[in-house]
């Protein structure tokens, strides 16, 4: 189980990346567009790097739903290796059996 802080602060970057994405995209159109002026172009790069950080996509970790696993992480699933297997030996997954030859 990873640590409850680690957990909360990956949902908090989360929230705040859903909050400002339509800001963050709307001046990333801005900064991106070679028709616009150099000088205004220029002011929307500094107005994204005045943004907070943790309000952007790229920081929130994957984790496993269950435990809060970062690593090896299913994205279909949305959980970990382990946790996975766990579910899948239990039958609690349909239609994924443990294979055997």
């Amino acid at each position: 189980m990873a640590k409850k802080s680690s957990i909360e602060k990956n949902k908090r970057r989360a929230r705040m990346a859903a909050v400002q994405a339509p800001k963050r995209k709307a001046l990333k159109a801005i900064a991106r567009n070679r028709t616009l002026p150099p000088e205004e172009r220029f002011q929307a790069v500094l107005k994204l790097a005045e943004m907070p950080r943790n309000g952007s996509k790229v920081r929130i970790r994957n984790r496993c739903e269950m435990t809060g696993r970062p690593r090896a992480y299913y994205r279909k699933f949305r959980l970990s290796r382990v946790t996975l297997r766990e579910l899948a030996s239990n039958g609690q997954i349909p239609g994924m059996t443990k294979s055997s030859w």
